[in-house]
C-alpha cells in the first residue's frame, strides 16, 4: 500500500515535532519533509512532491497565502491544508479562495489530522469542527440581522436626520442644515418613530444603531 507523503511548513519547531508524534504510529503516513519559511515550503513541495502540505499561514520570507498561490501553479496536484491560529471566517475565505484545499487551527486534536488529511484526498474541503460551528453561528446572527434591517426601509432623508439627532442636533438645527422646512424634520421624526415602534428619541436611535442603521 503507497503511503500518503505528507510535508510540515511552519516557523515554529514545537509544531513540527507536534504533528510528527502525532501521526508517527499511522503507518499509512508518512512525514517527507520539513519547511521553516514559504518559500523553503515552496521548494521542497516541487522537489519532493508530497501528497498533503500542513502550512501555516504566518511565515517568514513568504507568506502561507502567497506559498499557496505558488504551489497551486507549480504543483495543482498537492492538497494544502492551512494550520494557523486564526479562527475569522475572512481567513479561511482567503485560503479557499486562493485554491487552499483545507483549514485547521493548531490546537486541533489527532482525530481532526487524520480526519484532514483522509477528506482532501478524497478530493474534499475540510474545514474544522469548531471553526465550521462559529462561522455557521456568525452567519444565522448576520442573517438574522439583516433581516431586522430590511423590516424596517428607512429613506434616505430619514437616515440623514438619524444621523443628526445622533450628533445631538435639535430640530431647528438639522432643518438649516439639510435645507428643509423645520415642519419637515418634525414630519420625518414622527414617521421615523412610528416605523421604529418606538415612544422616545433615546430608543428609537438605539433600536438604530443596533439595527446597524446609523453608526456612531
Amino acid at each position: 500500500m503507497q503511503k500518503i507523503r505528507i510535508l510540515i511548513a511552519d516557523d515554529h519547531e514545537i509544531i513540527h515535532r507536534g504533528i510528527s508524534e502525532m501521526l508517527h504510529d499511522v503507518l499509512e503516513y508518512e512525514i517527507v519533509g520539513h519547511a521553516y519559511n514559504g518559500k523553503e515550503a515552496l521548494d521542497l513541495c516541487c522537489i519532493l512532491e508530497p501528497d498533503v502540505l500542513f502550512l501555516d499561514l504566518s511565515m517568514p520570507v513568504m507568506s502561507g497565502l502567497e506559498a499557496i498561490n505558488n504551489i497551486r501553479t507549480l504543483r495543482p496536484n498537492i492538497k494544502i491544508i492551512a494550520l494557523t491560529q486564526h479562527d475569522q471566517k475572512e481567513y479561511v475565505s482567503q485560503v479557499i479562495k486562493n485554491g487552499g484545499h483545507g483549514y485547521m487551527i493548531k490546537n486541533s486534536l489527532k482525530e481532526d489530522f487524520l480526519e484532514a488529511i483522509i477528506t482532501v484526498m478524497r478530493n474534499r474541503r475540510y474545514i474544522s469542527f469548531e471553526l465550521s460551528e462559529k462561522m455557521l453561528d456568525e452567519a444565522i446572527e448576520t442573517g438574522q440581522t439583516a433581516k431586522k434591517t430590511q423590516e424596517i426601509q428607512l429613506t434616505r432623508r430619514e437616515i440623514e436626520i438619524l444621523r443628526k439627532i445622533a450628533e445631538d442636533k435639535n430640530n431647528q438645527e438639522i432643518a438649516e442644515e439639510l435645507n428643509i422646512s423645520l415642519r419637515t424634520v418634525e414630519t420625518h421624526r414622527r414617521n421615523m418613530m412610528q416605523k421604529l415602534k418606538v415612544k422616545s428619541v433615546v430608543a428609537m436611535l438605539r433600536y438604530a444603531l443596533n439595527n446597524r442603521l446609523i453608526d456612531f
